[in-house]
């Protein structure tokens, strides 16, 4: 289960090129879902119990894949999503994760964040399982704020992430970029663990030096 925003969806295809298929103006965002299997009559019972589950939670349209064609058309936004971030600006890419059931509230909180400290995001993710990719375009923004506000709101991105029952990374690790956050998600004991286990098995701090903890 794949999910774009309506930004990523019209991101993408101006980097990729129109697909075979109408996106409606209305339409602020598509959620790509495939499944998998042998026996083609428990597919197709699958679809028809997803159809339903989202025709009662207000989906508008549902758009079925009959070819490898169609469903290359489909998956092709979302493959091609990141690269149109790349393309088009300096960014910033968050790898938030919270319990599937809350990813909406986190992608408002998102927009209401990025209101906030003036920045724009194109966010997309993996919503079976809760991944979502926020990515934080400086465009405009100069410099100095985007070296002293953004950080800001990283923070407040974080801490709604761990409110919703998430953390701070879902896929991605945490290594250098991330480690400053960590206090966020995990309490001093816990950190000092983490650096005391370190410290048994590589002493001399010679395995990833300055990774994560230190």
């Amino acid at each position: 289960m794949e999910f774009m925003e309506r930004d990523a969806i019209d991101w993408s295809i101006k980097y990729a090129g129109e697909v075979n298929f109408e996106i409606k103006s209305e339409w602020q965002a598509l959620l790509l879902i495939e499944v998998d299997g042998n026996n083609m009559d428990v597919l197709f019972n699958d679809c028809e119990t997803i159809s339903n589950i989202m025709t009662e939670h207000g989906c508008d349209e549902i758009l079925m894949a009959d070819s490898a064609e169609q469903k290359a058309s489909l998956w092709k936004i979302r493959r091609k999503v990141g690269e149109a971030v790349k393309s088009n600006s300096v960014y910033k890419e968050e790898d938030t994760v919270v319990p599937r059931a809350e990813l909406p509230i986190l992608l408002k909180g998102v927009k209401e964040i990025g209101s906030k400290y003036g920045f724009k995001s194109v966010c997309y993710g993996h919503a079976g399982d809760g991944n979502l990719h926020v990515n934080i375009i400086k465009g405009d923004l100069s410099d100095e704020v985007w070296e002293t506000e953004l950080p800001k709101g990283i923070v407040e991105i974080f801490e709604l992430c761990k409110k919703l029952g998430g953390t701070i990374s879902g896929e991605h690790g945490i290594g250098l970029v991330q480690k400053d956050y960590l206090s966020i998600v995990f309490p001093e004991y816990q950190l000092e663990l983490m650096r005391n286990i370190k410290k048994l098995f590589d002493p001399n701090m010679i395995l990833n030096p300055g990774k994560m903890v230190f």
